[in-house]
C-alpha cells in the first residue's frame, strides 16, 4: 500500500480550500442570476462542492492528517473577481457563466496533478476521480447553458 505523505495532505487541503471556495462562489452566482436554469445549475454545483468537502475532510483524517479551514487566497481572489464583473457586466450571467466554465476547468487541473501523485492511496484516488469525473460532467452541462444566457 502507498503512503500517506504530509505532502499529500496538504494537496488534498488545497483542493478542500478550493472546494469551499467554488462552493462559495457558485452559491453566489445562484444568487445572482435570473435563468431559472443557471440559477438551479449553480445550486446544483453549490451542493455537490459541500458534498466534496465532507469527503474530502473524510479522506484527510482518515490518514491522520489535519483539516485546514478558511477560504484560500487564489480561491478568495476568483470570488472577488465574480463579484466585480458581476457589477460591471451589462450581461452579468454571461460573465459568471463563463467564470463558472474557466474555475471548472482550473478544478479539472487540480484535480489530475493531485490523482497523477505516484503515492496516493487507493481510497483517496478513488475519490479524487469521482469528483473530478462529476466536475467535468458539469461542464459539459454549463457549457450548453452558455447557450441559453
Amino acid at each position: 500500500m502507498s503512503t500517506y505523505t504530509e505532502e499529500i495532505g496538504d494537496k488534498l487541503n488545497d483542493l478542500l480550500e478550493k472546494t469551499y471556495d467554488a462552493e462559495k462562489g457558485f452559491k453566489k452566482a445562484a444568487d445572482k442570476v435570473d435563468n431559472a436554469a443557471l440559477k438551479s445549475y449553480f445550486k446544483q454545483k453549490a451542493q455537490e462542492r459541500y458534498g466534496f468537502g465532507h469527503e474530502l475532510k473524510s479522506e484527510i483524517k482518515t490518514f491522520g492528517q489535519d483539516v485546514d479551514k478558511g477560504g484560500s487566497l487564489k480561491g478568495s481572489a476568483h470570488r472577488t473577481w465574480m463579484d466585480v464583473k458581476a457589477l460591471f457586466s451589462s450581461d452579468n450571467e454571461e460573465s459568471m457563466l463563463e467564470e463558472a466554465i474557466r474555475g471548472e476547468k482550473s478544478a479539472i487541473e487540480e484535480y489530475s496533478d493531485v490523482i497523477n501523485e505516484t503515492s496516493l492511496p487507493m481510497s483517496t484516488k478513488s475519490i479524487l476521480e469521482s469528483q473530478k469525473n462529476k466536475i467535468e460532467n458539469g461542464l459539459s452541462k454549463i457549457k450548453t447553458l452558455e447557450d441559453l444566457s
